[in-house]
Parts: structure tokens; C-alpha cells; sequence
């Protein structure tokens, strides 16, 4: 019996000691040792295109606060963490990294001194990143971003919760790491729009649903889980497969690149986290870059197991509508007297300027109601194309409307016109209304420089 016990002991600090290295090494970079120097125009030019790509300043900036000096405030179920500053301050940015350091943070999530980066930082999508685009990135940071001295904000997750070692274990488990590799059966469009998809955009932090430990479930189209909707901060962002009903489907490949390039078209228009995104990052893209997105979205088919019968315009709902009726229907009543004047008595919507209702994403899916219910309590964040702000906003209902009656409207507009997302409780709608707030009504665009 005491050899048995010694064994297990003895594997008890075999393995202890494994995992305290393991948590504890610094991992290669392939710049390890690299020279530095002045970088040219060119690779600098390129970092601050990668640098939008990868929409660094959407959680890095501020509006009103100097470029990249972060402090936006991030929930999460343990507690929220801050965003850092990332410019090239050395004692309060990363003046100090060398280009190795900076690579271990963007690919590995690991900062110099051995810390573990939570990932809200995408490093599992940024692993992908080519090393050519991470020297560009580096040199863009180095020498275009002004240095801010601007101290970080400590995570206010509890301890224990707040250490950083088993971060080290999650990154083994649940990231592939290796940069992007071309598939050769694939032609030059569709890797390029992988790349951006999968790497710089970090599409599938958002629209690809999580598990249990909060990871991606999928980070490239060989599972069908990639991209497929995932509901996140109050929002719903839908699936970009394929999907007839919740995804892609409906949408042709220029329509794809429209919504990307303009941040509309006849089908959506962007709204919650998206509008970020659109405004600082994918309005700047070349066109060609934004085709290539179009092209490889449009390759990823639907998932079999979500898809019903496609949907299809069902004008039965507009009785409910009819003046005589609506004492009748309540939701019908609300729709009518806040919502048809923009969206149409018939939820079709305005062309490309304001979107139907009928047959859209969020309202075919039980998953899609936060994001109803957000916009409706708060509004949209103004959409701006190329500095012009759009003349149509979604305006907040959350003084005007009470939980029952927003809920009633949602209810009625997600089973609808064909709509399959069912109906939305007024409780669903208080809880949203605590936790959350107004959308400005503000032009945002963060600047970069």
C-alpha cells in the first residue's frame, strides 16, 4: 500500500511540476533575436492596414481619448476587464516590447514577464496572422501611433478567478495555433477571404457560438459550428453560412460585399457591435479585399440540422393590422402606431435604407430576440460611410414603451410575415433594460493616429 501511495505521490509532482513549467515557459516566436531598425514607409503603411482589418482600435480607443490608449470596460460572467494601452508609451504601452514580445501577445496571448492575456484579446483567431503582417503591425505601432502615457485599468475579477495561470491550459485546449495555411485546392479569392475571415477579422469571436469555457467552438469552415450565430453582450450575431432561413443563404455574393463595403443592402443594415466594426475598420477596406470576403462567406454552406422550410412572405399577418383589429392584437397595435411608419405596414422595410422585418435573420430564430429587444430599449449607433453620417437611426423606445409593450411588439413582428422566432416576455425585456444603456446618437469614427 505505502509503494502504491508513494507512486501516486510521485506522479502528483511529476505531473505538478509539468504544469508549473509548462504555464511558466516562454514560448518561441520565430522573431526571436530579430534585429531591429527603421522600418519602411511601405511596411508601416501596411501595418496601419492590417491594423484596420483587425479593427484594433474598436476595443483599444476611446471616443474623445488619444488612439489606442484603451479603457473600454468588457463584461464578462466573472467580472469585467479593461482593455490596455497599446500604444508606444514604455512604461504604460508597449514602447518596451521587442518585436518577439509583440508577437507572443498578438498570436500566443502571452505579455512579456509571463502573463497570460484573457482572450477578449482574439488571439486565437489573430494565431493565424502571417508573420509578414505582424511585422507590419509592429512597425505601424513603433513609429505611427503616438506614445500616450496612460495607466491600464486592473481587471475587476475576484480573486481567485483573476489568475492567469490556467489561461495557459484553456490557450492548449481550445486554440490551434499555426498561421493560416492556403488551401490548394481553393483559388487565390477564397484563401485571401479566409485569411481576413478567420485571421484579421476575427469574424468567429462573435458569430461562432461558444462553449462551456467561453471558447470559439470552431475556427475555420472544416465545422459546420464556424460562423453559425452565437448570441454575445446582449446581441445576436447571426450565422454567416449559408443558412436560407438564419444565415447568408437568401444573399448573393455582391450583396454579401454591399453590406460589407456599405454597411447595407436590401436584405440588413448593421446595427449593435457591427456598426463598429463597419465604421472603423471594414469602410476602410479595398475593394478587392471585401470581395474576397463576399467569396468565401458565400462558400460556407448551411447547417442541415438548424434549416426548416425556407422561408416565405406570408401576408396573412396583415389582417392583424387593419385598423378594425388591432384592439385586438396588442402587438399589432404597438407596431402600427411606433414601427410601421419606417418599416412598412407589410415589415418590408425602405429598399436598402431601412430594413425589413419580414423574413430577417434575428426574427427567425429563438436566439435573435436579445438583439430585438437591445435595439428596440436603445436604438442603433449612427452608421457613417465614407464621413457621411446615415440620415436614418433607429431611435430608443426604452421612455416611451413599457416592458409589456415592447414585448408584445416583438412578439407580434418574430411570428409574423413568415417570422419563426417566437415571443419575447416582458421579463426578457426588463432584464435587458437593466443592463444595458441608450446608443449615442453621436458620429463615432475612432481615429487611429
Amino acid at each position: 500500500m505505502k509503494k502504491i501511495l508513494s507512486i501516486l505521490l510521485a506522479l502528483v509532482v511529476i505531473v505538478g511540476l509539468a504544469i508549473a513549467w509548462f504555464v511558466n515557459r516562454t514560448p518561441a516566436s520565430p522573431f526571436d533575436g530579430a534585429a531591429g531598425g527603421k522600418p519602411s514607409a511601405d511596411l508601416v503603411k501596411r501595418g496601419e492596414y492590417v491594423a484596420r482589418a483587425a479593427d484594433c482600435v474598436a476595443c483599444h480607443g476611446l471616443p474623445g481619448k488619444p488612439a489606442f490608449t484603451g479603457g473600454l470596460e468588457m463584461a464578462t460572467p466573472m467580472g469585467s476587464i479593461f482593455a490596455t494601452n497599446i500604444t508606444p508609451d514604455r512604461e504604460t504601452g508597449i514602447g518596451a516590447y521587442s518585436l518577439a514580445d509583440f508577437d507572443r501577445a498578438i498570436r500566443q496571448g502571452i505579455a512579456p514577464g509571463g502573463q497570460w492575456l484573457y482572450p477578449a484579446m482574439p488571439y486565437p483567431s489573430y494565431a493565424k496572422l502571417s508573420d509578414d503582417d505582424v511585422k507590419a503591425l509592429y512597425a505601424f505601432f513603433m513609429t505611427a501611433v503616438p506614445a500616450t502615457r496612460q495607466e491600464n485599468h486592473e481587471s475587476e475579477i475576484p480573486w481567485p478567478l483573476n489568475m492567469r495561470w490556467p489561461l495557459a491550459l484553456w490557450k492548449a485546449v481550445f486554440t490551434d495555433g499555426g498561421t493560416y495555411e492556403t488551401k490548394a485546392d481553393r483559388d487565390a479569392q477564397w484563401n485571401r477571404g479566409a485569411y481576413l475571415v478567420q485571421a484579421a477579422g476575427h469574424c468567429g469571436a462573435c458569430h461562432t457560438p461558444r462553449g462551456l469555457a467561453m471558447n470559439e467552438k470552431a475556427l475555420d469552415e472544416d465545422s459546420d459550428l464556424f460562423l453559425a450565430g452565437a448570441v454575445l453582450d446582449g446581441w445576436y450575431a447571426p450565422s454567416l453560412r449559408g443558412d436560407s432561413n438564419i444565415g447568408l443563404g437568401r444573399w448573393s455574393e455582391d450583396e454579401i460585399w454591399q453590406f460589407l463595403k456599405t454597411g447595407r443592402n436590401r436584405h440588413a443594415v448593421v446595427y449593435g457591435s457591427m456598426t463598429e466594426a463597419f465604421n472603423n475598420s471594414l469602410q476602410f477596406m479595398r475593394d478587392e479585399d471585401i470581395r474576397a470576403m463576399a467569396h468565401y462567406l458565400k462558400s460556407l454552406p448551411g447547417n442541415p440540422r438548424k434549416e426548416g422550410e425556407p422561408w416565405q412572405y406570408d401576408a396573412s399577418s396583415n389582417q392583424a393590422l387593419a385598423l378594425a383589429n388591432r384592439m385586438d392584437h396588442p402587438g399589432a397595435q404597438t407596431y402600427m402606431a411606433k414601427c410601421s411608419f419606417c418599416h412598412g405596414a407589410d415589415g418590408r422595410g425602405q429598399g436598402q435604407w431601412i430594413p425589413p422585418l419580414a423574413g430577417s435573420a434575428s426574427a427567425m430564430t429563438s436566439e435573435g430576440a436579445p438583439s430585438a429587444i437591445n435595439i428596440t430599449l436603445n436604438g442603433s449607433q449612427r452608421v457613417v460611410a465614407q464621413g457621411v453620417p446615415d440620415a436614418y437611426r433607429m431611435p430608443p423606445y426604452r421612455n416611451q414603451l413599457s416592458d409589456g409593450e415592447i414585448a408584445d411588439a416583438l412578439s407580434f413582428v418574430r411570428t409574423a410575415w413568415g417570422n419563426r422566432g417566437g415571443s419575447v416576455s416582458p421579463g426578457d425585456v426588463a432584464d435587458l433594460r437593466k443592463r444595458t444603456d441608450p446608443a449615442s446618437s453621436q458620429v463615432i469614427i475612432l481615429q487611429m493616429r
